[in-house]
């Protein structure tokens, strides 16, 4: 087994906090480097367990990394280790990477049919129940919507959905059978 490196090195919760305020006070980029490297392999683990793939976690710890260089002076030893801190700057970053690909989806434009030929009748319809789901989808409460539209069309489970948000599994549970039996009660409706 080779010994650790100086960046793999574990650091005490003083020693995290010296090099944070190394980089607040002076820009002190051996700090960041240090920070960097003993980081960066850990968040991106973090992330590849919420389900991002390998170039969301790279970007997500770039995003991450430059929060804490930029940030570093907001740094509160007395409100946390360093650790806690930088793995809330990476969990609220995924968390508004979910919450913009959960709009683009529900912004997203109609798919056409995949069938090569589809019946005019059947095409009608299929647009017209597109369209009655997308505006049962609006009606649905923003929280409900936002866990729907990681669970099916992210394709999400459910605990990585509690982990994302920063809910517990059984909220994300309840809010997802809220939803459907709303998204039923308002297909049921006549239109």
């Amino acid at each position: 087994m080779r010994p650790a490196s100086e960046a793999e090195r574990p650091f005490d919760r003083a020693e995290a906090a010296r090099l944070i305020a190394a980089i607040a006070e002076a820009g002190d980029r051996q700090a960041f480097a240090r920070l960097f490297a003993f980081y960066a392999p850990r968040l991106k683990t973090f992330l590849a367990r919420q389900g991002f793939g390998a170039s969301d976690c790279d970007d997500l710890i770039q995003d991450t990394m430059l929060a804490v260089w930029r940030k570093a002076g907001q740094f509160d030893a007395e409100a946390g280790a360093v650790s806690t801190w930088i793995f809330t700057i990476c969990r609220n970053l995924g968390i508004d990477r979910r919450r913009r690909l959960a709009r683009s989806f529900a912004n997203a434009e109609p798919v056409v049919d995949i069938d090569p030929s589809p019946s005019a009748e059947g095409e009608i319809i299929s647009r017209e129940e597109e369209t009655r789901v997308r505006r049962a989808l609006d009606r649905l409460p923003a929280e409900q919507a936002e866990v729907i539209a990681l669970s099916f069309f992210s394709q999400s489970p459910q605990s990585e959905i509690a982990k994302a948000l920063g809910i517990p599994l059984g909220t994300v549970k309840s809010r997802v059978r809220l939803a459907m039996n709303r998204l039923r009660h308002l297909l049921d409706e006549p239109s």
